[in-house]
């Protein structure tokens, strides 16, 4: 990494008020967990379509055998970049995490202030009267019904409208922000932040990907990542293609050393 580049987002940090932040996998893998379209992704295994919408309702089962063995890991440990961030949330630095990750780890690092944009991978929903399952519910059901996968809380004519859904957004799928409402209240959030900071996605993903359109010009943007983005070349922004957790512990020590 430049050394120029370096100094500047630690300068950038350090005089920072109302950071926001968007996290992707990239932040994640740092704690074991597989990405998606790397080498070594999720999509190596499976095609995109096993996590849409129309293969949940199609094949419940094989879909919920696959996400269970790929998207949840309870077992997982926030590492030091999740940590990071939770502290400088604590010091007043951090205003909003905005994450596509379902895995809850900036949670567990201590963040307060999280958004999971594509939802969690901890709870499942009925999709006709909201009955909210944990998802080592869903396990349990899984070990002794047949049908773990239909609510038994209520009832429908057609078993179909009683799944239960895990609450991440699949493809062709919603979720609680993708709104007008939720999209606008991010959009305001980036408006007014002092600095944004995005660690570990590529920012390809619509509509997460047009979220740093919305900061305000003059307004500096870090990007860590290790692979390109769309938005590396951009005025005020300083990119580092280096470890989150390796780089994120460099700025915090100098910070402190100020």
């Amino acid at each position: 990494m430049s050394m120029n580049t370096l100094k500047a987002s630690i300068n950038t940090i350090k005089n920072a008020e109302k950071i926001v932040v968007l996290t992707g996998a990239g932040i994640s893998t740092e704690s074991g967990i597989k990405d998606f379209r790397s080498r070594t992704g999720i999509y190596q295994l499976a095609p995109e379509y096993i996590l849409s919408i129309d293969y949940f309702y199609q094949q419940p089962k094989e879909f919920y055998q696959f996400a269970l063995e790929n998207l949840y890991h309870p077992d997982a440990a926030p590492n030091s970049g999740h940590v990071i961030l939770s502290m400088w949330e604590q010091a007043g630095k951090i205003n909003q995490i905005i994450t596509q990750n379902i895995d809850g780890l900036h949670q567990k690092a201590g963040s307060k202030n999280v958004i999971e944009f594509h939802g969690t991978m901890k709870t499942a929903s009925c999709q006709n009267c909201r009955k909210i399952y944990t998802t080592e519910e869903i396990l349990n059901r899984l070990k002794t019904l047949e049908e773990f996968y239909i609510c038994d809380h209520c009832e429908t004519k057609h078993k179909r409208n009683r799944y239960i859904k895990p609450d991440f957004v699949l493809f062709g799928d919603t979720g609680e922000w993708f709104t007008i409402e939720g999209i606008n209240t991010i959009h305001n959030m980036i408006n007014q932040a002092d600095c944004l900071l995005v660690l570990g996605t590529s920012l390809k993903v619509t509509p997460f990907s047009t979220f740093p359109q919305y900061r305000r010009h003059g307004i500096p943007m870090i990007i860590i990542n290790k692979g390109d983005t769309p938005y590396d070349f951009e005025e005020d922004s300083f990119v580092i293609q280096d470890s989150i957790g390796k780089t994120l512990s460099q700025i915090n020590t100098e910070i402190k050393e100020c």
